[in-house]
């Protein structure tokens, strides 16, 4: 393979290539940097990218590699961070054009799991203000656009996290979710994306629903970087003392797992029939393999969606109102309008809208725990136009799309993205994996066998990603 080609390897391949001596952290770097400058000025996918600082950490690793003193298999591997996973001494916007953000004092955890394993970050990457919008329009960033047609959104709030991995800015990439903003990606670029259980990987900000975890192009890297990544951390109150995963590579099977199938999620937008059709015949491939596989009734009524997102609202409000005027204006002006309604509820009304955070996950977990899987869409529409902050552009109503994902946030049960169809216009759409808490490697290793029955209609050319 042409050294300019090396930014397209897996993790794994990367791995064996250090290890062989056939190629050098160093020349990977170059090849990544490279990608980077030709693909960068149009998708817009990092905020915080220094050349130089890569080369350089890529040389150390290099210089590791060569003396046997290599931190770990992927030392070396390229990695983006999301822009709120703080990196020390590095700003932390939140997606805003307010000036004066804040500096990390410290690195987060998985910022530090990663450095520990010898990984390069090659940069921080983009979100929308304060990381409520489903899509890569910010304030401070203007538009982050899909790796695989840069006309469509990217997803969000983990944006450039997900064009990263679609355009191939190296293998491995870190993104958060609270109600979605890890798998919207993931569906809309085609990838592999796993919001985790709770507390599995480390926060220095925990929050009710907060998770961060990967976003990669295949299964098999993002059990890779859970290896790396998935480990305790005293800064996270959240933290939980799981049992050890089992991270191997092995395609798991559903041979004999209780599966459930969601189609109608009760609540939001109805499902596109496409994707409603590439979610049964993703249901039939793991009927075929021998899972009892039986319907689920929706579980979340809309009352509760409606009122955990209007908590949300309160909440940014509460960043907003803090601002001068002259500040306020900064702010993107769909958030602004959108988390102005806050203004309006009581304080007993925020309480009520607060508790349906608990009763969602009360209701999900309920609904869920008589089930190995469950299987559905991650968003009940494709990809839109990447000017678009949402898919329903009125700020007065516009989570009708997360339906499917924010359950899975409250409940702190882990749930998968990965590639379930591409549509005849080109729009990828995935099939959504949960399980119950604590099932994550279960979930990426049965992701991995559904890589490979899905078939070539299904799958991304990433050789042909431009």
């Amino acid at each position: 393979m042409p050294r300019n080609d090396l930014f397209a390897l897996d993790a794994g391949t990367l791995a064996d290539g250090y290890a062989s001596g056939e190629f050098t952290p160093s020349e990977v770097a170059e090849s990544v940097l490279a990608r980077i400058a030709d693909r960068e000025p149009e998708l817009n996918a990092l905020y915080l990218h220094e050349p130089e600082e890569v080369r350089a950490d890529a040389d150390a690793s290099t210089a590791r590699w060569a003396a046997g003193e290599q931190l770990g298999p992927f030392d070396g591997v390229p990695a983006t961070v999301k822009e709120n996973i703080a990196r020390a001494g590095r700003p932390k916007p939140a997606g805003t054009a307010l000036p004066n953000p804040p500096i990390a004092a410290a690195n987060a955890p998985t910022t530090d799991r990663l450095l520990e394993a010898g990984v390069v970050i090659l940069g921080s990457t983009t979100m929308p203000d304060w990381g409520m919008l489903s899509s890569g329009v910010s304030s401070r960033h203007g538009i982050t656009r899909n790796g695989l047609d840069p006309a469509l959104t990217s997803g969000g709030s983990s944006a450039g996290a997900g064009t990263a991995a679609a355009a191939g800015y190296g293998p491995l990439h870190v993104g958060t979710d609270i109600g979605g903003s890890i798998r919207l990606p993931g569906t809309w670029q085609g990838l592999t994306a796993l919001k985790p259980s709770e507390g599995l990987i480390p926060l220095d900000v925990p929050y009710t629903g907060r998770a961060a975890g990967p976003l990669t192009r295949t299964a098999a890297d993002a059990i890779r970087l859970m290896s790396i990544i998935a480990k305790p951390d005293a800064r996270d109150y959240l933290t939980r003392a799981y049992p050890p995963m089992d991270w191997s590579l092995e395609p798991l099977a559903p041979a004999g797992l209780r599966v459930a199938v969601q189609l109608d999620a009760g609540s939001g937008l109805p499902v596109e029939p496409e994707t409603r059709a590439f979610i049964e015949a993703a249901a039939e491939r793991f009927a075929a393999a021998g899972a009892v596989v039986e319907p689920l009734d929706p579980f979340v009524p809309a009352d509760v969606l409606d009122g955990l997102v209007d908590f949300w609202r309160s909440r940014s409000f509460a960043d907003l109102e803090l601002l001068s005027d002259a500040d306020r204006a900064l702010v993107l002006p769909f958030i602004a309008r959108w988390c102005s309604a806050g203004a309006d509820f009581s304080a007993a009304q925020t309480v009520r809208n607060r508790g349906c955070a608990d009763e969602m996950a009360r209701l999900t977990r309920a609904a869920t725990t008589p089930y190995d899987l469950v299987l559905s869409p991650v968003s009940p529409v494709a990809a839109f136009a990447a000017e678009d902050p949402m898919p329903i552009t009125d700020p007065l109503r516009t989570m009708g799309h997360i339906s499917f994902t924010a359950p899975y946030n409250m409940s702190g049960q882990p749930a998968v993205s990965i590639g379930a169809g591409i549509q005849a216009d080109g729009r990828t759409v995935g099939l959504q994996i949960a399980g119950p808490i604590g099932s994550d490697d279960r979930l990426l290793r049965v992701a991995h066998w559904f890589e490979t029955v899905r078939g070539p209609e299904a799958t991304v050319d990433w050789g042909s990603v431009r």
